[in-house]
């Protein structure tokens, strides 16, 4: 009985951890992803992201590319101007998943792109694997950022390339203020009759305002291993793009 109820007590430990509260949760918005990041960025996100991979192309041409947190697949989708032999996209959310293959499919770039369940926690790769690692919008959900950057540092080839695309905080006026009137006050309400989720647009706007942005993100992939890392602002500091290499 004793063991029973440790296990019950055990299971609802696994149940109640930020990583499956995160899973679920884009689990339960994942109809509604693309949506909420055309959202987020004020309807920018596509030009951001073309932008970012635009970047990548300037300082590799990759053969293999991983793109962590997939989500539904846009990053991966974008990165085929890079002409790369193949994409790998992994994240813990297998409706998000559903969504990005039935992209793909529809694309005719099933053979080019994969899409993995699988945490960027603990990679599933070997040591060396890729040309570049990326991923756009779903580093601030690293349930711990570092040990996240250390894995996309390690499934590396030596002079490979690490891309993170993240929502950051505009720090001039009038910016600063709309922008933080519309994440705090507009987008929940939005998000909320869009979903019927309040939840998750209340977490999501959140983990852009406690996400260490500027300085504190580049200090952050140094300490995961990457030298000669830069940051690219975008839209008045909307995003920015963060990027560095293995060396």
């Amino acid at each position: 009985m004793a063991r029973n109820g440790k296990m019950m007590q055990e299971n609802d430990q696994i149940r109640r951890s930020p990583r499956h509260e995160v899973e679920a949760m884009f689990d339960s918005i994942s109809s509604h992803y693309d949506l909420l990041n055309r959202m987020l960025s004020l309807g920018t996100d596509r030009r951001w992201r073309r932008r970012a991979i635009s970047l990548i192309g300037r300082y590799v041409a990759p053969s293999h590319i991983l793109d962590v947190a997939t989500g539904t697949g846009d990053l991966a989708i974008a990165a085929m101007n890079l002409v790369p032999e193949k994409i790998t996209g992994i994240d813990i959310s297998n409706e998000m998943l559903a969504i990005g293959r039935r992209k793909v499919e529809k694309l005719g770039l099933a053979g080019r792109i994969e899409m993995l369940s699988g945490d960027s926690l603990s990679m599933d790769f070997s040591d060396g694997t890729f040309d570049v690692a990326m991923s756009a919008f779903g580093v601030r959900n690293f349930e711990e950022t570092v040990t996240g950057l250390r894995e996309m540092h390690r499934v590396l080839r030596p002079g490979g390339m690490v891309m993170v695309l993240e929502f950051s905080k505009p720090s001039w006026f009038p910016m600063k203020q709309i922008y933080g009137f519309y994440f705090r006050r507009i987008l929940p309400r939005i998000g909320r009759s869009v979903s019927g989720d309040p939840g998750a647009y209340s977490y999501l706007p959140e983990s852009v305002t406690t996400f260490p942005d500027n300085e504190a993100f580049l200090e952050l992939l140094r300490e995961a291993g990457f030298e000669n890392t830069r940051q690219k602002r975008l839209t008045g500091g909307i995003a920015s793009i963060y990027y560095g290499f293995r060396t």
